[in-house]
């Protein structure tokens, strides 16, 4: 018998909604709603939201009895399903989508934990950890007046261009709130794609990157380069390199600054949850009034009112000098110049400035320690002049060489077959191109995805049994539609793959398999 959704009880609009809370907040009677960080949709009563909070503080408290280390993941429901992520000590992400009455596979709830994910590495990245903001301001209205813009410039301010856009992780699409579902089981978040280079592009990239780094002179520079959309070279660390590679794709590359550029994603169609643009976007552009009323004053001062926006769409634009240029970050009173963007570093817990170059499709971004630079936007003003003199030659032989070898779209296509390469310990991911994908059947989507809710299963499980033992999967079924839907796992890396043109025997399927390990995995998934 499954658990009623808070949402069903209380007569929220159907759909989707996400919240965060922090259970340290408001434990005394009538502060319970000190509690509530963010709600979407923010119109429901309040009676209402803190009834989705109550269910899912009561959730997390009864599964930590049984397994203290790890507390409630997902519950599913006969009508939604709650997703759970505990972004920081004690402050909860929670989403609850409706489920489909077409589909059994319609969510992947690792999909959908990982959007809860993506979004807080972001927000951190920019503004720094949603519990410093807290111990700054214990009132609640400096986080609440960051996370509620934050958050809905990442799901309602994505503009979809095209059929095909992947420039960003678009959720709005026409007035549908659209969240990842079975047709994006050979999609990867939280992952980078990388470009294959020659070994002559190679050397030319890594002396452009040694040239990068002696221009900063005793200044500690780290850099990410981008073919496209694809990651070329990136001395930041894998988490550092995730969160930046992912703001670039949707705000910075080539891609995404031109609006009317032909793309390269799913093609999205199908079941969506029902929940209007106009109410997403009517409110993206300030902290809800019920939020402030929760606390009248607060010692963050001015700080709470100038909030940045960096997910806003269309406010990055390229200079003269190929450096890309935003207002975002406010300006220099003085001189009223833009201010730089800045960043926070995972791995060193540091500030640093972000600038970025573009030379057609290449676009370099290096970032500097705000602490190491002098005379603020003047001195990040004369690094860069330094870059340019420095890189420019550099960067016209990088770009000549990877586009030589650029084998465009479908450079990693593989005929006969639609896969998903995910190696966990690199976080790189690479899959056949979307364009493809779109040409499988729903049964075949729907297959892998239900296939890929078990490997999750799977994985979580061996997480907590054998920690420390990564395991092993092989797992071939045949779908509804003859189709082979086949999953391993192996040394911290998966394969995905669908044959939609796979002879009947089984035996078929595994050569299959064994063929495309052989040549593009190094035998990685190889059973001999």
């Amino acid at each position: 018998m499954g658990l009623a959704s808070a949402s069903t009880a209380s007569g929220a609009p159907e759909g989707m909604q996400l919240c965060i809370f922090d259970l340290r907040r408001g434990q005394n009677e009538g502060q319970e709603l000190d509690k509530i960080l963010f709600f979407y949709p923010a119109d429901l009563p309040f009676s209402a939201q803190f009834s989705v909070i109550g269910l899912s503080e009561g959730l997390i408290t009864f599964t930590r009895i049984f397994s203290p280390e790890a507390a409630c993941d997902a519950i599913e429901a006969e009508r939604h399903s709650h997703v759970f992520c505990e972004a920081e000590p004690d402050i909860w992400m929670v989403m609850i989508v409706e489920k489909s009455k077409e589909y059994e596979a319609m969510w992947r709830t690792d999909a959908l934990r990982k959007v809860l994910k993506e979004v807080h590495s972001l927000f951190v990245m920019f503004h720094g950890s949603i519990r410093a903001m807290l111990d700054k301001d214990p009132g609640g209205v400096l986080a609440r007046s960051h996370l509620y813009p934050f958050i809905m410039d990442y799901l309602g301010a994505f503009e979809k261009r095209s059929p095909f856009d992947e420039c960003c992780w678009d959720f709005l699409v026409g007035k549908k709130l659209l969240m990842p579902s079975f047709r994006d089981c050979l999609k990867e978040r939280g992952t980078v794609q990388m470009l294959t280079v020659g070994r002559e592009a190679a050397i030319e990239v890594q002396s452009l990157v040694r040239v990068l780094e002696s221009c900063a002179g005793t200044l500690p520079c780290h850099s990410l380069i981008l073919f496209q959309d694809l990651l070329v070279s990136s001395t930041l660390s894998p988490d550092d390199t995730v969160n930046l590679f992912a703001y670039a794709v949707l705000r910075l590359t080539p891609r995404a600054l031109s609006s009317g550029a032909s793309s390269w994603s799913y093609l999205r169609k199908g079941t969506t949850s029902n929940v209007s643009s106009s109410s997403i976007l009517s409110h993206s552009g300030a902290v809800p009034e019920q939020f402030h009323s929760l606390h009248d004053n607060s010692p963050a001062g001015d700080d709470s009112s100038h909030v940045i926006r960096p997910l806003k769409q269309g406010k990055w634009s390229k200079g003269k000098d190929g450096f890309l240029a935003t207002d975002i970050w406010g300006a220099e009173p003085s001189t009223g110049v833009s201010a730089t963007p800045t960043v926070f570093l995972r791995q060193t817990e540091e500030r640093m400035f972000l600038c970025a170059h573009q030379h057609k499709s290449l676009t370099l971004i290096f970032l500097i320690p705000v602490s190491s630079v002098l005379n603020g936007e003047q001195g990040v003003s004369t690094v860069k002049q330094q870059v340019l003199e420095s890189v420019s030659l550099k960067l016209l032989k990088v770009e000549e060489k990877l586009s030589k070898g650029w084998g465009g779209e479908n450079a990693y296509h593989v005929s006969g077959y639609r896969y998903l390469l995910v190696d966990g310990d690199r976080n790189v991911s690479r899959a056949s191109p979307p364009g493809k994908v779109i040409t499988l059947s729903k049964e075949s989507l729907l297959a892998l995805s239900k296939l890929r809710e078990e490997v999750d299963s799977e994985k979580s499980r061996a997480q907590w049994d054998s920690a420390g033992h990564e395991k092993e999967l092989e797992v071939s079924i045949r779908a509804k539609n003859n189709a082979w839907v086949i999953a391993r796992v192996t040394r911290g890396k998966e394969l995905y793959m669908v044959l939609e043109k796979a002879n009947e025997t089984l035996l078929y399927a595994s050569d299959a398999v064994e063929k495309f390990s052989n040549r593009y995995c190094s035998g990685a998934f190889s059973l001999n």
